[in-house]
C-alpha cells in the first residue's frame, strides 16, 4: 500500500470518529502539514468525488454517511463470495487461518455502507451453514512454521504421533508441501531421513516442531501433480498397481456421481451394476473404503486387496460372534 493511500485511509477513518475535524487536527493527529492534509482533502473531493463539505461547528464531514472510499474495488457480490470463502475455509483447513481470515473480511467490509455489511454478515452466518464433521485439533503455530519451512526449504525436527502403533518417535524431515484432504485432514508431504523415502505426516500429529538452520534440495524427480494423483486418499506408499472393483446396482448410483480417482474408469452392467478400474499407490486405504459399502461392493482384483477386505471381514464376523 501507498503511503499516500495509506494516509487517505487513515484521515477516512478520522473523519468518520465522529469527532470534530479540522485541517488542523487532522495534520496533528497524521504529523503532517497542514498543508498536506488541505491537498488530500481536496484529492478526496476530485479523484474520489468524496461528498465532503466542512462546517464551523461540525468540522469536515461527510454528507453522505453511506459513501466509501474506494480502495479496493469490490462489488457486493465478490465480498459476499470471499465472506463465504473465507468461512469454508476456517471451516475445513481448522483454526490455523481464522484470525487472519476475519481481520481481512473486516477491512474489506468497512468499504461498504455499514447495513449493507450487517446484511452481508447476517446472511453468511444464518443461512449459508458450513460443517466440517469432525474436527482435528490443529496447532496454527506448528502449521505456520511448516508454511515457512516448505517456503525456504528448511529441514525440521519434529516428534511425532503415529496412531497405528500408538507411538512417538523424532522425525527428521525435508517439508515439500502442505496438503489439506477432504478438508480436515492437513498433511505435511516431505523427505522422511528415517524411512529415506517421501512419507505424509499428519500435522495434528506432530507435537513439537524446530525449523533447522540447514536447507535442503528437493528431489528433482518428485512431482507434486503425479503424486497426488496416483495416491488413494492419502496412501502413497506401495506399487502402482490396477485394481477392480464390482459394486451392485442399488450401490452404484453413489459411486457412479463422483470422481474418487484421476485414473478411474466406469464399467457398466446390463442389471445397473458397475465395475471401478483404478490404477493405485497403497491399498489399506482402499480396504476401508470399500468396507464402507458393505454387501454392496466386492473387490475383484488385486488379489492381496481381496486378501485384506476379507481377513477383515472375518475379523469383524469373529468378533460380533463372540460377543
Amino acid at each position: 500500500m501507498s503511503r499516500h493511500l495509506e494516509r487517505l485511509l487513515q484521515i477516512d477513518e478520522l473523519l468518520r470518529s465522529g469527532q470534530r475535524q479540522t485541517a488542523s487536527s487532522l495534520a496533528s493527529a497524521l504529523e503532517m502539514s497542514e498543508r498536506t492534509i488541505r491537498s488530500d482533502l481536496n484529492f478526496l473531493r476530485d479523484r474520489y468525488h468524496a461528498p465532503l463539505e466542512f462546517h464551523r461547528t461540525k468540522g469536515y464531514y461527510y454528507t453522505d454517511s453511506a459513501w466509501r472510499l474506494p480502495t479496493i474495488s469490490l462489488s457486493k457480490g465478490e465480498l459476499f463470495a470471499l465472506t463465504l470463502g473465507a468461512r469454508m475455509l476456517e471451516a475445513y483447513a481448522g483454526s490455523a487461518y481464522a484470525q487472519e481470515l476475519r481481520s481481512a473480511i473486516a477491512r474489506l467490509g468497512e468499504r461498504l455502507p455499514d447495513q449493507t455489511w450487517v446484511d452481508l454478515q447476517q446472511l453468511a452466518e444464518e443461512r449459508i451453514l458450513f460443517r466440517s464433521g469432525a474436527e482435528t485439533d490443529l496447532d496454527p503455530d506448528i502449521w505456520h512454521r511448516l508454511e515457512e519451512a516448505c517456503r525456504y526449504q528448511k529441514t525440521v525436527q519434529m516428534t511425532y504421533y503415529t496412531a497405528s502403533r500408538n507411538a512417538v518417535s523424532q522425525r527428521k524431515l525435508d517439508p515439500y508441501l502442505l496438503h489439506i484432504y477432504r478438508g480436515t485432514n492437513p498433511y505435511v508431504i516431505g523427505y522422511c531421513h528415517q524411512r529415506q523415502e517421501i512419507r505424509w505426516f499428519r500435522v495434528d500429529r506432530i507435537k513439537q516442531l524446530e525449523v533447522l538452520g540447514e536447507t535442503f534440495v528437493p528431489d528433482p524427480t518428485f512431482d507434486a501433480k503425479d503424486h497426488l494423483e496416483m495416491i488413494f486418499q492419502h496412501e502413497a506408499g506401495g506399487v502402482p498397481m490396477p485394481v477392480s472393483i464390482w459394486f451392485d446396482a442399488s450401490t452404484s448410483p453413489y459411486v457412479r456421481e463422483r470422481r474418487w480417482h484421476p485414473s478411474q474408469e466406469v464399467q457398466e452392467h446390463a442389471d445397473g451394476s458397475i465395475t471401478l478400474h483404478l490404477f493405485v499407490r497403497g491399498l489399506n486405504d482402499l480396504k476401508r473404503w470399500v468396507l464402507g459399502y458393505g454387501k454392496g461392493a466386492i473387490v475383484q482384483s488385486p488379489p492381496e486387496l481381496v486378501e485384506l477386505v476379507r481377513a477383515e471381514v472375518e475379523g469383524m464376523g469373529r468378533q460380533y460372534l463372540e460377543n
